[in-house]
């Protein structure tokens, strides 16, 4: 028996893009109506996306795998410090500790994490779309403008640092954070190096994932601009939550600052080098201070 032909009109026969054939005739896939594959607000080729849910889980395996991991750990160490018989202020947390093993491998135990931590900032850039040149100028993470962004990420670090610092001493004024140590390294030859080490990569896991993956990401998925800052901050002030109540609302101010910025100006290199700069100084100069200068 002879097959009836399918009939396919010709403004969909050319479409191209979502053409799957068949024994009898080309079927048409319905599209994800998202972005174009060149988007001229991002400025490169974004890789293609079948479906909202695709992107939708992409983004969840993403911050599963990095900060949304951390936010969950966060929650739970804080709930745990909630039990204790002391308040949240009279406990502490450190940021970085020796391991008591030979130094040669304490150092090795220092720079794992550091250089497995850039490894989902990576991901999200492989993943947002190619080629990786085009994506890096696409979010801003280049060498165009050094002079412009080395400007930008002092005044944001500043604007940031000082309010953050305020955050910090009322929340220990109040009791809802912890004493912050930000490093527990002895005066190694390498302590400083390492310190710097773990500021470059927090800047660029925090803000690629955080800021320039999740706003790219949101905003293809249709997110309204505050909706979309929102997750961002949010996001950001979930995994400071081990430090205390104060570090958290102070991250989400950043989270809503740095956001918009990059929601603007559409470059993420001013932030990275600001969140570099703020932890440079946190890590390094802390130490620094005379004893009990902070609280």
């Amino acid at each position: 028996m002879a097959q009836a032909a399918v009939h396919i009109p010709q403004a969909q026969a050319t479409q191209g893009a979502g053409e799957q054939q068949t024994g009898c005739a080309t079927v048409q896939r319905k599209a994800y109506p998202g972005p174009v594959r060149w988007d001229r607000s991002t400025r490169w080729e974004l890789a293609t996306i079948e479906s909202p849910r695709r992107l939708t889980v992409e983004v969840w395996l993403v911050l599963g795998l990095s900060l949304g991991r951390s936010g969950v750990y966060a929650i739970l160490d804080l709930v745990n410090s909630l039990t204790y018989t002391a308040p949240l202020g009279d406990q502490s947390t450190t940021l970085h500790q020796d391991r008591q093993v030979p130094d040669a491998l304490n150092l090795a135990y220092q720079l794992a994490p550091i250089v497995f931590g850039v490894f989902p900032a990576l991901l999200a850039i492989y993943l947002l779309g190619r080629p990786a040149a085009k994506v890096l100028s696409g979010i801003g993470l280049d060498a165009t403008r050094p002079r412009r962004d080395g400007a930008h990420s002092v005044v944001l670090a500043a604007a940031i640092g000082l309010p953050g610092l305020a955050f910090y001493i009322a929340g220990r004024v109040m009791g809802i954070t912890k004493h912050v140590v930000a490093s527990g390294l002895a005066a190694h030859w390498w302590t400083i190096p390492v310190l710097v080490a773990s500021a470059i990569e927090n800047g660029l896991l925090e803000e690629v994932v955080a800021v320039a993956y999740l706003v790219t990401r949101l905003e293809q998925l249709r997110w309204r601009p505050w909706a979309v800052l929102g997750a961002s901050a949010a996001l950001r002030g979930c995994y400071h939550l081990y430090q205390g109540i104060g570090p958290a609302l102070a991250n989400i101010a950043m989270g809503l600052v740095f956001a918009e910025y990059y929601r603007r100006t559409r470059r993420v290199a001013p932030l990275v080098g600001a969140h570099i700069l703020l932890d440079v100084v946190s890590f390094v100069g802390q130490g620094l201070l005379p004893d009990g200068w902070l609280p």
